[in-house]
């Protein structure tokens, strides 16, 4: 398997011979064996082990035989230990996924501090087939079925070609010692399940599985490839405009598309969306139907879908400004205050008003239904509604509009139109200057 190993390395992997590397090793057989495998490589690396505090003496005893392991051998090791329940009930995750989080989060600060290259686990082939089997039973597109990723960001997989048949071998041959976690032999987890309930009778139909799974990952991972390069050629139609607060999708070239279903689903999955159906029945929607995921919002406004984050504490904070403040941040950039000796330029991110029109603290929000403003240039007042359909803002766009406030009177639709109850008239004696930059 040394031998397999450092052609892999050669082949597919060779940077790994210059970094400097951080192993994640629980003690189970397939870190180990990693770990001998890197030495017996000469690679540059530290260990890193994660107690989780989940099966009480247990796990102290993994954490000594790592401690003892990477004495016996001069390696560096880090230890780190979590109160994963604890966190798991805070965070409302699945202990598995706390500990996942938990795990990743630790060895991506360590590289970070500590300028790790790369960060390596011990993943194998059964646990790609694994992974694939659960994604088919929990329902996932084509993604779910291509398989772990050998390179993913910092996170580095080098035992990915090789079963655990292999990594059992090795281990015997060389007479290394490891830890059993005694929770691997329930099939309580579903991952454990498959294990050791399907992947057998899997094995029994097919003894050469692990090689025609792994050809048929080859064949999905190259249809999925030609996809994306299809989704590329298809974004640029659909997509209309990209914004800071939105991306606009025209419904009517995704319909146009032979499969709008299909497309919406590679179009939008990174979003977090789930209800696929619901996202299809927006093409046909009334104007602001809106369809949720835990991060994204999607609209359907007139003849576009608009896709936003989802940021509704943003939408109800409210910017106060004292007569001092000379600069302050908003959603929709800096706004400047200065004095000014006399109007000049004509731009929708300046307005001129007459300071002691003014009445402080002058306050920003979003706006809400019912505001109304009097238009610099028109006579009399006109609804905020009805301005926004007049100028035939998007629903996103309304939104994401702020307003400079007076008391209850507003001073200006940021960026768009100011109000004349605060122009600067032939009796101003001070004109404050505001910009939005």
């Amino acid at each position: 398997m040394l031998e397999r190993f450092n052609k892999h390395i050669i082949q597919n992997l060779p940077f790994l011979k210059e970094s400097k590397l951080l192993i994640a090793i629980s003690g189970g057989i397939d870190s180990v064996v990693l770990m001998h495998l890197c030495r017996a490589a000469n690679f540059k690396f530290a260990l890193a082990h994660c107690n989780f505090n989940l099966r009480g003496k247990e796990s102290d005893a993994d954490e000594d035989f790592i401690v003892q392991l990477a004495d016996d051998l001069e390696i560096e090791v880090f230890v780190q230990n979590f109160e994963t329940e604890t966190y798991a009930k805070t965070h409302k995750l699945s202990t598995q996924m706390a500990a996942r989080e938990l795990r990743y989060n630790w060895f991506n600060d360590l590289a970070a501090q500590l300028k790790f290259d790369y960060i390596l686990t011990a993943h194998h082939a059964d646990d790609d087939l694994e992974t694939f089997l659960i994604n088919l039973t929990r329902g996932t597109g084509l993604e779910g079925f291509t398989g772990i990723p050998i390179i993913n960001n910092n996170t580095v997989r080098p035992l990915l070609p090789f079963s655990r048949l292999e990594i059992e071998a090795y281990a015997n041959d060389n007479n290394l010692k490891w830890r059993e976690d005694s929770t691997n032999a329930s099939t309580k987890y579903l991952r454990n399940k498959i294990r050791h309930e399907v992947i057998p009778v899997l094995k029994d139909i097919n003894p050469q599985l692990l090689q025609t799974f792994s050809q048929t990952q080859a064949f999905l991972k190259d249809s999925k490839a030609i996809i994306d390069d299809r989704i590329d050629d298809v974004s640029d139609k659909v997509i209309k405009d990209i914004t800071e607060f939105e991306i606009q999708f025209d419904i009517s070239e995704i319909k146009q598309l032979s499969h709008p279903k299909a497309y919406l689903y590679e179009l939008l999955k990174v979003y977090g969306f789930t209800e696929w159906n619901d996202v299809f029945n927006l093409l046909d929607a009334q104007s602001g139907k809106q369809v949720f995921s835990e991060t994204h919002r999607l609209i359907k406004d007139r003849d576009y879908l608009l896709l936003s984050d989802l940021n509704t504490e943003d939408k109800q904070q409210v910017i106060t400004i004292s007569e001092c403040d000379d600069k302050i941040k908003t959603t929709a950039g800096v706004l400047f205050f200065d004095e000014a000796d006399a109007l000049f330029g004509k731009d929708a991110n300046r307005i001129f008003v007459d300071k002691k029109k003014l009445k402080f603290p002058l306050t920003v929000r979003h706006w809400q239904e019912g505001d109304y403003f009097h238009p610099l240039g028109m006579k009399g007042k006109k609804k905020l509604s009805k301005y926004f359909k007049d100028e035939k803002m998007s629903l996103l766009d309304k939104e994401n509009t702020l307003l400079l406030c007076s008391g209850d009177y507003i001073i200006w639709v940021i960026g768009k139109r100011a109000d004349s109850r605060f122009k600067v008239t032939d009796k101003t004696k001070k004109i404050i200057k505001i910009e939005l930059k």
